[in-house]
Parts: C-alpha cells; sequence; structure tokens
C-alpha cells in the first residue's frame, strides 16, 4: 500500500472507531469492555498516524 493510500486508510480506521464509541456510549448501558477495546484501537490507529506523519 502506497504512503498516501495508508494514511487516508488509518484515518478512515479512526473515524469509524470515533463513531463505534459514540454509538457505543450512548447505549442504555454501555459495555466498559467493549468502549475500552475500541478506545485503545483508536488510540493505535492515531499513533500510527502520527508516526507516519513524521516519516
Amino acid at each position: 500500500m502506497l504512503f498516501p493510500e495508508r494514511v487516508e486508510s488509518l484515518r478512515m480506521k479512526h473515524e469509524s472507531l470515533d463513531r463505534e464509541v459514540r454509538m457505543e456510549s450512548r447505549r442504555p448501558l454501555p459495555d466498559s469492555t467493549v468502549l475500552k477495546m475500541l478506545k485503545l484501537e483508536k488510540l493505535r490507529v492515531k499513533e500510527e498516524m502520527e508516526r507516519l506523519g513524521r516519516a
């Protein structure tokens, strides 16, 4: 995968995870384990985007 395509793919994944976090948070009884996993994945994606931005 080319560099710009990888960054765009990560950006889209980050946005998708953000939507999932918001949806889970809005549930009457949010699952804290699911939220934690989603937030950790979102952070991992963000860190990779920042790493690629410095490259």
